[in-house]
């Protein structure tokens, strides 16, 4: 056979080459040398140009005709796309789980903008100052960050006292920290609600006490699982207004 035992990115090679150009050139070449050498004459010479122009007219038509048939066939494929990107529901909320739960954390108070709200955590998480350097630090030192505020429950400012605020006051921009704003909740769920980078959506980071979400500890709960719900999804409206209703109480 003719091409057994050629290289594959050889006959690749040789498969994008223009046979119609290679053709029609070689073709005029040979054309004017054998005019030069006086073999064929100059109406010969000129009805072999006229044909070869004729050929690469063509080749341009059927080429025309192919890049049309693409063109079409990319659109109706873009169309596609946006019929099923039109389709497709983004998730309201995506469920973080024990691995990723510290790295989610610190990514979205890194992000956090303007004023951020902590509600109903718990003051044992900053116990460690691992913790709290790795968690809320950030939090303080960000510039972007223009005010902090906690709304926590009554039973908590004693952990509060003893255990953050020390903590806080001795980092830059503490004074960000607005005074703890100390009230009565019943539910079992906690929240860090902030603007998320610079188009201002506010996103939060949602967790429930008890389990599964929490893990108990000999000393106190940590969060197991943590809802990262975007700014799309309307229970991020609903926390905001939570938290309100909680600092408009005594």
């Amino acid at each position: 056979m003719l091409f057994h035992g050629m290289p594959v990115r050889l006959m690749k090679r040789i498969m994008k080459y223009d046979w119609d150009a290679v053709v029609g050139v070689t073709a005029a070449f040979v054309a004017i040398l054998m005019h030069f050498l006086h073999i064929v004459e100059a109406e010969v010479l000129l009805t072999i140009a006229v044909v070869l122009i004729a050929m690469l007219f063509l080749r341009d038509l059927r080429r025309e005709n192919v890049n049309e048939r693409h063109n079409l066939e990319v659109q109706q494929i873009r169309s596609d796309v946006k019929d099923i990107l039109a389709r497709i529901s983004l998730s309201d909320t995506h469920l973080i789980g024990p691995q990723h739960i510290h790295q989610a954390m610190e990514d979205f108070c890194r992000r956090a903008r303007n004023e951020m709200l902590w509600f109903h955590v718990c003051p044992l998480m900053f116990r460690q100052q691992a913790v709290f350097d790795a968690m809320f630090k950030p939090v303080i030192e960000n510039p972007r960050v223009t005010s902090v505020q906690f709304v926590l429950d009554h039973k908590d400012r004693e952990l509060w006292d003893s255990e953050v605020l020390p903590k806080i006051r001795q980092c830059t921009g503490c004074v960000k920290v607005r005074e703890t704003h100390w009230t009565t909740i019943s539910g079992g769920v906690s929240a860090i609600i902030a603007d998320i980078d610079k188009d201002g959506s506010k996103e939060c980071l949602l967790s429930f006490w008890g389990e599964p979400f929490m893990a108990r500890t000999p000393s106190h709960d940590v969060p197991r699982y943590v809802f990262h719900v975007h700014s799309h999804s309307e229970l991020v409206g609903r926390m905001v207004e939570v938290v309100r209703q909680h600092k408009l109480s005594t």
